[in-house]
């Protein structure tokens, strides 16, 4: 349950838009780690970094690159990391309960008319006549961990469409691609700068979208440790002050076709599929377009909706609250 209704959030918020985003006290060149996913959907970090906007904030930013979601909600608990985002998992709720992390803010988006993250199956799934996602049950369905969003996105998909799934953890991204391919695995939904390619190669299948089951889908997150967002309040508003200036950034070059695209694939490039001479890699950063929310605005309906889930499957304390997993002083409440 939401125990703050949406007055209380949005005026906690709009105090902290009137003095926080807007002028940002200066970090005077504090020396951070900003922890990240190589994925175009964490290209606000990237674009912030390379213009400038962290060290116009006060910045010193140094990049920590992570595999899953669950390491980075550790390392921000550590101290290792000081700032991520990624996607909410069962892990970084648990360090919330235990009071080492905040969101404090709102990053990946699914929004309507925006291409999202797609249901895949694979080539043998397929042949066996998994067209659509109501077609996987009884399937084997990828995961990073239990816990994850990817095990998130399948269960609401299973529960919509009244089947069950085999999650099959996998840890790693790049593990569960590898599985995929060779039909290890018969599921599995990721976004779409990761899905369009696969499935263009021949090696998978899109049989859905994510949106179809979670629209305004809250998929990633802003999160620091509680000591930084209780303590550090000039820092953590440098921190999303930069980072939203990149985010406006991507937004324009990548969705709204008033900033050079071109320049920002170079920009993206940098970080994603840097494995690719850019000729290739180029269709993939722009295939993995979607809405990252300006502001770092956050959708704590979406935000309540995966705890409740995390809750129900009893992958989380049953007593943890919003209040617990969130801080919502920094920015724009949404969806209260």
């Amino acid at each position: 349950m939401i125990h703050m209704n949406r007055r209380q959030m949005l005026a906690i918020a709009g105090a902290a838009a009137a003095s926080g985003l807007a002028a940002p006290a200066l970090a005077s060149n504090r020396a951070i780690k900003v922890g990240a996913l190589r994925f175009t959907s964490h290209s606000g970090s990237f674009v912030a970094f390379e213009r400038g906007y962290f060290a116009d904030a006060g910045l010193d930013v140094e990049f920590e690159f992570f595999q899953a979601a669950q390491p980075m909600a550790v390392a921000i608990a550590s101290g290792d990391v000081d700032y991520a985002v990624t996607a909410i998992s069962g892990g970084l709720v648990s360090l919330a309960d235990k009071g080492a992390i905040k969101v404090i803010g709102g990053a990946l988006s699914e929004e309507d008319g925006i291409d999202g993250q797609k249901f895949l199956a694979s080539m043998a799934a397929f042949e066996a006549g998994v067209k659509e996602p109501k077609d996987l049950d009884g399937k084997r369905f990828a995961v990073t961990q239990s816990g994850s969003s990817f095990h998130y996105m399948g269960s609401k998909m299973a529960a919509a469409e009244g089947i069950e799934l085999q999650f099959i953890p996998l840890q790693k991204v790049g593990a569960i691609i590898g599985a995929i391919k060779s039909g290890q695995v018969d599921g599995w939904s990721i976004v779409p700068h990761i899905a369009k390619p696969l499935a263009g190669s021949g090696a998978v299948h899109i049989i859905g979208n994510v949106s179809d089951y979670l629209p305004d889908y809250q998929v990633t997150t802003v999160f620091t440790s509680t000591e930084n967002a209780a303590n550090e309040r000039g820092m953590t508003e440098s921190f999303l002050a930069g980072f939203s200036k990149g985010v406006d950034d991507y937004a324009a070059a990548m969705i709204d076709g008033t900033a050079d695209q071109d320049a920002m694939v170079d920009l993206i490039h940098k970080y994603v599929y840097t494995d690719r001479p850019r000729e290739r890699a180029a269709p993939s950063i722009i295939n993995g377009t979607m809405r990252l929310n300006k502001g770092a605005a956050l959708n704590v309906a979406s935000v309540q909706d995966q705890l409740s889930w995390f809750q129900s499957e009893n992958l989380v304390d049953a007593d943890i609250t919003i209040e617990q997993l969130i801080d919502p002083s920094y920015v724009e409440i949404i969806g209260a």
